[in-house]
């Protein structure tokens, strides 16, 4: 498994464990959140610590994410980018659309 699943008091971490957030790796991503979304839960906090590189299909997972919390009324929050991912994800201009903070216990302050 490239990522790591963990249920928290109020929300369900993501953690991935690939240095890559790409086509290897986005497809089950997606159907996890899918199917976590469907069992009610609607704070997500997705982790990418480790995570060196991300392409379109990394972010499209990351959209996907942010869009079932949305949905559910809950909250979507990134955390642990590297500069890389983060210079991506300001181009892209999902910096002014995402919830992102440095560390998995800034994004769980976001949600309680």
């Amino acid at each position: 498994m490239d990522f790591n699943i963990e249920n928290r008091n109020n929300s369900t971490l993501i953690q991935i464990k690939s240095e890559k957030l790409d086509t290897h790796i986005a497809p089950a991503l997606k159907s996890e959140l899918v199917l976590i979304s469907g069992k009610g839960e609607k704070n997500i906090i997705l982790d990418l610590e480790k995570c060196q590189y991300c392409d379109s299909s990394g972010l499209s997972a990351i959209l996907v994410a942010n869009r079932l919390c949305k949905n559910a009324g809950g909250t979507f929050v990134l955390c642990g980018l590297s500069e890389a991912v983060e210079r991506l994800i300001t181009i892209s201009q999902l910096d002014t659309v995402l919830t992102i903070t440095k560390s998995v216990a800034d994004a769980e302050k976001m949600i309680s």
